[in-house]
């Protein structure tokens, strides 16, 4: 520690002291012995004065030490702050990428779930609606049905007869299977095999009289016959429309074809 103000004032009160007493003593002694007393006073302050400043060296020596040393510690505390506000800040980095990672990864999840679901609805069976029934229908079914239908309106009559015995005859119990008859029934009729289109049309009355297709494919069985020059035949079938359906709209035509025949 540094020598207080107090401390010197000691040090120098005493070296006045030495001196007043070797003076004294100056005169008691004589002149030497005054000499001595105050060399040897002298050699006492001069002991004093250079012990203070060793005492004053080494604390000052050793304030520096300390001063270097919590300068280096203050140097190693701010690297440290500012390591660890680094690594923090890498810390805060790496949980942003992780939440738009995790948030990315669960949009994926949600698309792929709704990928998959989707993908199975195409497997799965479904309820549709044709000709006023509605039944549930294998996604294979719609689909073949619907192909065999468009064949069938582009006017490829011979496709569209192929595709619809070959629909009849992989799903027999199918809820298409009136419609089906009716629509291979007409394919037969715009190629003029009139015998085979009675037997569809015939087979859809058997199957569903109550179908909403029954009136025209009565109609139509007339028609075949008229073609075939079976009169006493159209006559009957379309008697048995006006009979059966006297509402719908084949009734109405049937009835000016029964008029045309008479």
């Amino acid at each position: 520690m540094r020598p207080s103000l107090t401390q010197r004032s000691r040090v120098a009160l005493l070296a006045v002291v030495l001196l007043s007493m070797g003076t004294a003593q100056a005169a008691l002694f004589g002149d030497d012995e005054a000499r001595k007393a105050i060399l040897e006073l002298r050699t006492k302050v001069d002991e004093l004065q250079q012990k203070s400043a060793d005492d004053l060296r080494k604390v000052t020596e050793e304030n520096a030490q300390l001063n270097a040393q919590l300068r280096r510690s203050i140097l190693e505390l701010a690297g440290q702050i500012e390591s660890s506000r680094g690594e923090l800040a890498r810390m805060r980095g790496q949980d942003e990428q992780f939440a738009r990672e995790l948030s990315e990864l669960q949009v994926r999840q949600k698309d792929l779930l709704q990928s998959m679901e989707d993908r199975l609805k195409k497997f799965e069976p479904s309820k549709v609606r044709v000709d006023g029934l509605e039944f549930v229908a294998e996604p294979a079914e719609v689909r073949d049905f619907d192909a065999a239908l468009a064949t069938l309106r582009k006017g490829e009559y011979v496709q569209a007869q192929a595709s619809f015995t070959d629909f009849n005859r992989r799903y027999p119990s199918s809820g298409y299977k009136p419609s089906a008859l009716f629509w291979l029934g007409n394919a037969l009729y715009a190629q003029r095999n009139y015998k085979d289109a009675i037997s569809n049309f015939r087979a859809l009355m058997s199957a569903a009289p109550a179908h909403l297709r029954a009136p025209e494919a009565l109609l139509s069985i007339a028609n075949c016959q008229i073609e075939l020059k079976e009169t006493k035949g159209a006559r009957t079938t379309l008697g048995e429309l006006l009979s059966a359906y006297p509402q719908s709209e084949a009734a109405t035509v049937g009835k000016e074809r029964l008029a045309k025949l008479k």
